[in-house]
């Protein structure tokens, strides 16, 4: 199982059932220091491409799950263990989503 979510990226909905977010971009890095660098990917590409920064950013200094919002999008980047351990996709199963295969190095 950690496998496959180490390759997933899933894209939740959470339009029909919440109100402070629309989506929830959901990812994970083999250890710390990928996830690390996937959020600081993620961060300068939102920036550069389009022009977005996040209203605020949980969990950088210790990587296993970092948070940004972005207000429209909720992005997090989780360690194979602390996505194991929170299970947002079943906690939200009940809103559209699609996965994705994520690039590989």
């Amino acid at each position: 199982m950690q496998d496959k979510l180490a390759r997933d990226v899933v894209i939740l909905d959470m339009r029909p059932v919440c109100s402070y977010t629309d989506f929830f971009v959901i990812a994970t890095g083999s250890n710390v220091r990928q996830t690390k660098g996937i959020w600081d990917e993620v961060h300068a590409r939102m920036k550069k491409d389009h022009g977005l920064i996040p209203k605020s950013v949980e969990g950088e200094r210790e990587a296993t799950w970092i948070v940004g919002d972005y207000i429209d999008l909720v992005v997090h980047v989780f360690t194979p263990e602390a996505r194991e351990l929170y299970r947002l996709e079943s906690l939200w199963d009940d809103v559209p989503h699609e996965a994705l295969e994520a690039a590989s190095a």
